[in-house]
């Protein structure tokens, strides 16, 4: 049996951490390791994890270098063939590691399985929504117009994959090996899925199940989004100095995917104005999202317009019969997609 090595970045999550470490230690597999990173938590986070008394879990504590850093620092500490990413709010169902393990020992040429994911709220409930990306054929045009992966607790990965990509530098004081580059705070996940698929053959897989569960942040400000978008720029300019005929190729569209995604963003945050100037920056972008997923930008568009016109009552309604049958249809693709 494989080991795999479970990293948890912890950073002010006390709320949270306790059910998320359970959520591993109720796994049906059984060969693992959980990496706590204590990325300097001035909560009571550590103290909760100190709480569990199993030999699995290692507590490793350093100075504050964000959730790349945290990563970073798990899997130079990893025993196990394969690594699994855990964002300390997040919650996994308990087949989760088993079900991925035999996914990667039967797929040799699959270097990044990933689940679909279950949206839940604050509380821990269920919300009846889905994240469900495209599972297989997964192409680099792909992996740059879109997130692949979905979030950053869906991934169990081989470490061949960490080593096909991995860089040296000096950021702290001495030279270290890197695998998800520490100069974003945002994005990360997506420059690295970009790395992968650029510069190594490993595919990138998914299972036809939510066996992840995702937590909803209902906080986020209109100015977090710009940070994003900008945070996007930056890896689309970084992947340009390796890789330059690809981003000439994909960049409009790639970039017109983004706003839109952040324009679906701001309609859940129920920003109207903002909504409305991201989805029309999307389609003066590139038209082409038109063609290619006509029905999602039309929601999109249509979402953030009303939105924007309707009184909030009349638009509650209209998001509440959406949001139902959106949760419906997601559950009936998960089913026909397990069958």
């Amino acid at each position: 049996m494989k080991k795999v090595s479970v990293v948890i970045p912890v950073y002010k999550a006390e709320k949270y951490l306790a059910a998320t470490v359970q959520s591993v230690l109720r796994q049906t597999y059984k060969n693992f390791e959980i990496l706590i990173i204590d990325d300097a938590s001035p909560d009571k986070s550590i103290d909760i994890c100190k709480q569990f008394i199993d030999s699995r879990i290692k507590i490793i504590h350093q100075a504050n270098r964000g959730l790349a850093g945290a990563r970073n620092t798990g899997i130079r500490h990893a025993q196990g063939e394969y690594l699994a990413f855990l964002d300390a709010d997040d919650l996994w169902l308990p087949e989760k590691l088993e079900k991925h393990v035999i996914h990667l020992d039967s797929s040799p040429k699959v270097g990044v399985s990933f689940s679909c994911s279950t949206f839940i709220n604050d509380e821990g409930q269920p919300l009846g929504l889905y994240q469900i990306p495209k599972l297989k054929d997964i192409t680099l045009p792909h992996v740059l117009c879109r997130n692949p992966i979905g979030n950053g607790s869906a991934a169990v990965i081989r470490r061949e994959v960490f080593e096909a990509i991995k860089f040296q530098g000096n950021l702290h004081g001495n030279v270290e090996d890197f695998y998800f580059d520490e100069h974003f705070r945002q994005s990360e996940d997506i420059e690295c899925w970009i790395r992968i698929s650029i510069k190594t053959d490993w595919q990138i897989e998914g299972i036809p199940e939510a066996l992840t569960l995702y937590r909803v942040n209902t906080g986020g400000l209109s100015a977090n989004m710009l940070k994003q978008l900008d945070s996007w720029e930056k890896v689309i300019e970084k992947t340009r100095s390796y890789a330059p005929e690809i981003i000439t190729q994909w960049e409009t569209l790639a970039r017109a995917y983004q706003l839109r995604y952040l324009a679906r963003r701001a309609v859940r945050q129920q920003d109207s104005s903002m909504a409305v100037k991201l989805i029309n920056r999307a389609m003066a972008t590139n038209w082409r999202i038109l063609l290619e997923e006509p029905r999602r930008t039309l929601i999109s568009l249509a979402a953030a317009y009303f939105l924007w016109l309707l009184p909030q009552s009349l638009y509650r309604q209209i998001e509440a019969v959406a949001l139902k049958s959106t949760g419906t249809t997601q559950k009936r693709r998960i089913v026909q997609e397990q069958s």
